[in-house]
């Protein structure tokens, strides 16, 4: 076990970490006391889950009237008579919501057939920021009834939170830009540079290092260096991260490029589902799916162990009875290996994973560390341990309750930041426009795009030009950075967007963006603004016309768990720096 040091801060502080999951959602706090050692702690009071002892997580479940209005969330969107007063009124459910706001790239493309539309025209961000808001409740609720003169303590620490969200690993900004707007819209912070700034990010992955490291991990990983893989099997996602701690700086590093994988714990009810509609074709409790499914997901999903043994979901009454469809008194019967194979693309998908960061890890692997809700499945644990022990590698659950280990993880990231350098998952560069050289066959063949600046100089535009190339070791502190010549006849126009692209694919130095088109995409826009700096001005030798020119450099941070950029020019022999605003657009298509 790993204690945290006291806190170093002035004044009393108080740290919320919300994961919200596409299943269930926990909320962990810590409550910071100027030279008190932290104890981070978590919800285990929901409303209609008072009389559960120790309950830590809700479902991640709405309900909305015709009008827009949340009517229930969470335990309450599930306790009993609900599914009834809804159907009454007229309720419309909103769960696994959270898929909406997935990168559409690599699996995320593909999925959309599998998640529940979403409701009433509402926009994933204002889903987001109802649960959000919802969950804030939560919290309030909890302190003020469970601390001594609660009302008091909630009401001197309310005026100063800062939050920490964590997503999945293949989250990037555009999907941290749309979680801080729905964080505004809840009400969580306010939608000022100052507020944005109450609010930081961490992945899913990271956040389960820092449960473990606190809840114990193998000598080999914390004393020699060994590396050791993260799996976080979440209800949606399934998050692989790879770390080994530096014996120098004592530091935790990424060791492997970290990978998202849709195949969290509903994909094996997705999988269920799809068998279940076939084999009751015919039966008359065909109609019954979603309530068989419903049950499976709840009861049978839960404690299967063993594909030798039938496996039951029960479902209705003693008088429910198909013996065609192996449905005796109310029971649903299945053989385990039918069972099993809802879980397999599961378990393939995690061994697979696991073995190919070991592959692509710079330092030797031999442990796995399994968090997250799904790791709770006695069945799933059994396959990748089995699966993996002959390639060497020692699979292991931490201590403490892992469905726990990411808003706990994520409070520990806040205060202890234990990761100091990461891995860059793929390519990032802008385009450019390349100076036209006629003895390039690649510019000849492009001869058709060339055209002529201002300057009178011929350029092969769509150029790639690598920042940062992929597989990079990166340090919170690394900077990259390209410096270019903005040329232009107006003065106007040093006040500009320029863009950073991303490429996805498997070409070993991309360079032009008409090569293997497809995996290049756009990431986000940097405002530039040269307006204040001292242009150079010239002419044209041919046409005699003036322009204008200034060199900058754009330069890059990526070592944090959110992109910064900035803006870098000379001014006399001295460089000059300036923020720069980066700008998302989630429904800006790449051109």
């Amino acid at each position: 076990m790993t204690t945290l040091p006291p806190y170093q801060g002035r004044k009393r502080k108080l740290v919320i970490a919300f994961d919200v999951g596409t299943t269930y959602s926990g909320i962990s706090f810590v409550i910071l006391d100027p030279g008190q050692v932290p104890e981070i702690k978590g919800v285990t009071k929901f409303p209609a889950q008072e009389h559960v002892s120790g309950a830590s997580k809700i479902p991640t479940v709405m309900y909305y009237d015709r009008a827009g209005k949340v009517r229930a969330a969470g335990a309450e969107a599930s306790v009993e008579g609900i599914f009834e007063t809804a159907e009454e009124e007229q309720w419309i459910k909103t769960e696994w919501w959270k898929l909406h706001l997935r990168s559409k790239y690599g699996a995320g493309r593909h999925l959309s057939s599998a998640i529940p539309a979403l409701p009433l025209n509402k926009t994933i961000v204002e889903i987001f920021a109802d649960f959000l808001k919802y969950l804030f409740e939560c919290l309030s609720t909890y302190i003020k009834s469970t601390y001594p003169n609660g009302d008091a303590l909630w009401k001197s620490l309310s005026g100063d939170i800062d939050f920490v969200l964590s997503h999945p690993n293949g989250w990037e900004g555009s999907e941290q830009t749309q979680m801080r707007k729905a964080a505004v819209v809840a009400g969580l912070i306010p939608d000022t540079t100052a507020g944005h700034a109450r609010l930081s990010f961490v992945t899913e992955g990271e956040a389960s290092l820092h449960f473990a490291i606190h809840n114990g991990l193998p000598k080999g990983v914390l004393q020699n260096g060994e590396g050791v893989v993260i799996v976080d099997a979440g209800g949606g996602t399934v998050d692989i991260s790879s770390y080994r701690k530096n014996p120098q700086t004592k530091a935790f590093e990424e060791i492997a490029s970290p990978q998202s994988y849709f195949h969290g714990s509903v994909f094996v009810t997705v999988h269920a589902e799809a068998f279940l509609e076939n084999f009751l074709s015919g039966s008359p409790f065909a109609e019954d799916l979603d309530h068989i499914v419903r049950t499976f997901d709840k009861t049978t999903k839960l404690r299967f162990k063993s594909a030798d043994e039938m496996q039951f979901i029960k479902f209705g009454s003693t008088r429910d009875n198909d013996p065609a469809h192996n449905i005796r008194f109310g029971q649903l019967k299945l053989p385990g290996s039918e069972v099993a194979h809802f879980f397999q693309p599961s378990v393939d998908c995690i061994v697979s994973a696991v073995l190919e960061q070991k592959k692509a890890s710079s330092h030797p692997i031999s442990h796995v560390i399994l968090v997250g809700g799904f790791a709770q499945s006695p069945w799933l644990y059994d396959r990748v341990q089995s699966s993996l022990t002959p390639s060497g590698i020692a699979t292991f659950v931490p201590e403490g309750h892992v469905n726990k280990a990411v808003s706990h993880g994520t409070i520990s990231f806040y205060l202890d930041h234990f990761v100091q350098s990461r891995i860059s998952k793929f390519t990032y560069g802008t385009m450019l426009e390349v100076p036209y050289n006629p003895n390039d066959l690649e510019h000849q063949r492009r001869l058709d795009k060339v055209y002529t600046t201002p300057a009178g100089e011929k350029r092969v535009p769509r150029g790639f030009d690598v920042i940062l190339p992929k597989g990079t070791q990166v340090s919170e502190s690394s900077e990259f950075r390209k410096t270019y010549t903005w040329i232009s006849d107006s003065k106007q126009a040093f006040k500009f967007m320029d863009s950073i692209w991303c490429y996805r694919g498997s070409l070993a130095n991309p360079k032009w963006k008409d090569e293997d088109t497809e995996n290049y995409s756009k990431v986000c826009y940097i405002e530039v603004d040269l307006s204040h700096v001292k242009l150079d001005k010239q002419r044209n030798v041919q046409t005699k016309k003036k322009f204008y020119t200034v060199q900058y450099s754009i330069v890059l941070l990526f070592g944090m768990t959110e992109l910064k950029a900035q803006i870098a020019w000379t001014e006399n022999g001295v460089e000059k720096r300036s923020p720069a605003k980066i700008i998302y657009d989630p429904n800006t298509k790449d051109v």
